[in-house]
């Protein structure tokens, strides 16, 4: 594959993660608001071991919450390219 072609999906999932993160509902999903309604969504609730680096799908620092969530976004787009990219490297080393 060649790096203009990784740069430009890299690009396409950018722009994806960010208008997805304008449109996302600050509502629970099913199941959250199923645990709310039957008051067992505590329960799902533990100390995390490592701090998320953007809880609840938002950037600490940035007050307004959509830019906040396009952050998270973008940032969480950018890890998984990142390991992606690992994983094909490592793939690709081990078949030479």
């Amino acid at each position: 594959m060649k790096r203009k072609d990784l740069y430009a999906g890299l690009l396409i999932a950018f722009l994806v993660a960010l208008a997805a993160s304008f449109i996302a509902s600050p509502y629970p999903d099913g199941l959250e608001r199923v645990a709310q309604d039957h008051g067992f969504a505590h329960r799902g609730e533990v100390t995390p071991v490592f701090p998320a680096p953007a809880p609840d799908y938002v950037f600490p620092g940035i007050k307004d919450e959509k830019a906040a969530t396009a952050a998270a976004g973008l940032l969480g787009t950018l890890a998984m390219f990142g390991v992606a990219c690992a994983v094909a490297a490592i793939i690709k080393r081990r078949k030479d």
